[in-house]
């Protein structure tokens, strides 16, 4: 009697589950009919999108121009050289006369030496263009040494971003490499890093 109660309650749970089935039929075919039309609206919405930025390629070109070409409409070129404690701001003024400028003052007047006053200029004359570039220089700390060899290799990387060509002889004669030697630091017991105290025998 148990398995014919059983049978009758599985066929039972199976009609219900048919017609539960066929109640969710319908339902699911106006959902589909009703998601048709909003995909339709999607593909526009994707068309639309993929059509605006070529609108706006069109009306403004200038926008997605290359970095170079942007970086050439500017009256100067602008770098930075470090040497030991002495930090160079430099600009290379284009369509210049070959003026030289250190922290609003002439060359002559701030490097009094004719040596610094080489190193300064040393990369601007091996490229060639002494006479059609300006170069304004804004120097903090260090020695005077120490400051002329920093504006040397800003002047250097200014000279890279007017023409790369000019790297192989700015790299030939050493002007792009970064000197990072420092004063070494005094040791204790010892006058200076290295020198130690005289000996005395009496």
């Amino acid at each position: 009697m148990a398995e014919t109660i059983d049978i009758l309650n599985m066929a039972e749970k199976k009609k219900t589950i048919k017609t539960k089935k066929a109640a969710v039929k319908p339902k699911a075919v106006k959902a589909a009919k009703e998601k048709e039309p909003k995909k339709k609206v999607a593909l526009k919405k994707v068309q639309l999108m993929i059509e605006i930025p070529e609108k706006a390629k069109e009306a403004v070109p200038a926008a997605e121009a290359p970095e170079e070409a942007r970086g050439a409409r500017k009256a100067y070129l602008y770098a930075v050289g470090r040497r030991k404690e002495a930090i160079a701001q430099v600009r290379l003024i284009k369509n210049g006369s070959g003026k030289v400028t250190v922290n609003n003052r002439e060359l002559e007047n701030y490097f009094g030496s004719p040596v610094l006053r080489e190193i300064v200029t040393a990369a601007i004359e091996t490229v060639g263009q002494n006479n059609k570039l300006d170069i304004s220089a804004k120097v903090s700390g260090g020695g005077l040494r120490g400051q002329a060899e920093a504006v040397r290799l800003g002047v250097s990387r200014a000279l890279l971003l007017l023409n790369p060509v000019f790297r192989k002889s700015l790299r030939r004669h050493g002007y792009l490499t970064r000197d990072s030697r420092m004063k070494e630091r005094k040791k204790p017991g010892l006058k200076r890093a290295r020198r130690a105290p005289q000996w005395q025998k009496r």
